[in-house]
């Protein structure tokens, strides 16, 4: 018996009840919470304004018949008919089209400045400011600009062209593929599938490499001066220079900053707008009518306000599918350290 109230005796000290927290210490712990909850409390009403709120009323007007309000509630019947019209696939293949062309050509252009520009030459930041201007310049000004050179009757473009010898170009109003219009030149005939994208397309993809290269380049500059000098060094000691350097050190340790601007490139690709309204409205015909003037198109020329909501949902999916298939595949390939 005494011994077993001596092993009771024993186990109880072994484990002590948990103290409460003192009344001071709770209102303190309170206080804390209270202010970190202030502190969130502006972003949350801004993102609840400006951002869930609209995502909401748009996807209710997405499942009506919309008319200055819910005319008439229609369910699914605007992406049903969304999946059925040839026009919203033909805008989203001329989107994907202007996305596959205008991302590697971006970023390959980019990397290749800031890996120069990152050298010790001469007015280097010079050089790094003429190529950021024009991200910082407004797009409808400069797509103006550019609409202007690319003017098939007084254009630069085609002033220069013809200078040296080169038949003029009907830049923003040609809708034949870059395929056959080059090989026309030389008399040769291509088959009908083999068209390529129209030389309008082209233009506007010419445009935005112009204005969002410098942008790129800033970031990958960043990322490269994140880079450790030492492992140059040690490299070079053991004989690596040139493109081994590039391979095995600068590309890898590059990874994250790439994977980053491929993500943020193809999202702002998918929802271009407005440089291609400004340039070409779209035209000639349909050759550059994206997913974005083609909603623009529905909702201020029919006024098909729910049709183009539902329009606008579907492209939101597109580019979260995107995203996710990226993260998953290219994700895995980042190097963070």
């Amino acid at each position: 018996m005494i011994g077993r109230g001596q092993g009771n005796r024993v186990s109880a000290s072994a484990s002590p009840l948990p103290r409460r927290p003192s009344p001071a210490r709770r209102r303190r712990r309170l206080g804390e919470v209270a202010l970190g909850y202030a502190l969130l409390a502006p972003a949350v009403i801004l993102l609840l304004v400006f951002e869930f709120y609209p995502l909401g009323l748009g996807f209710r007007i997405s499942t009506c018949d919309w008319r200055l309000g819910c005319a008439k509630f229609v369910g699914a019947e605007n992406y049903i008919r969304a999946f059925k019209d040839p026009d919203m696939w033909h805008a989203l293949m001329i989107t994907a089209t202007y996305s596959a062309i205008s991302v590697p050509v971006q970023l390959g252009l980019a990397l290749l400045f800031a890996y120069l520009l990152f050298q010790r030459i001469r007015g280097m930041q010079v050089f790094r400011m003429l190529y950021f201007m024009p991200y910082i310049t407004s797009t409808v000004a400069s797509a103006a600009v550019w609409a202007y050179l690319f003017s098939p009757d007084i254009g630069p473009i085609n002033k220069f062209l013809e200078s040296i010898g080169l038949p003029g170009q009907r830049w923003l109003s040609e809708t034949r593929g870059i395929i056959p219009l080059f090989f026309s030149y030389f008399g040769i005939q291509t088959p009908p599938w083999l068209k390529g994208p129209s030389l309008a397309l082209l233009s506007l993809i010419i445009y935005t490499t112009w204005v969002f290269v410098g942008y790129d380049i800033v970031i990958f500059l960043a990322g490269l001066g994140n880079i450790p000098k030492e492992l140059y060094d040690a490299a070079r000691v053991d004989g690596a220079s040139g493109w081994t350097l590039f391979w095995h050190i600068t590309w890898p340790l590059l990874s994250a900053t790439t994977f980053f601007l491929l993500l943020i490139t193809v999202i702002g690709t998918f929802k271009a707008f407005n440089h291609i309204y400004v340039m070409t409205l779209g035209g000639p015909g349909n050759a550059t009518t994206t997913a974005s003037i083609y909603i623009f198109n529905q909702m201020v020329s029919y006024n098909r306000y729910g049709y183009s909501a539902a329009l606008s949902f579907i492209v939101f999916f597109i580019i979260l599918i995107l995203t996710i298939i990226q993260n998953q595949v290219a994700g895995r390939r980042v190097i963070y350290d």
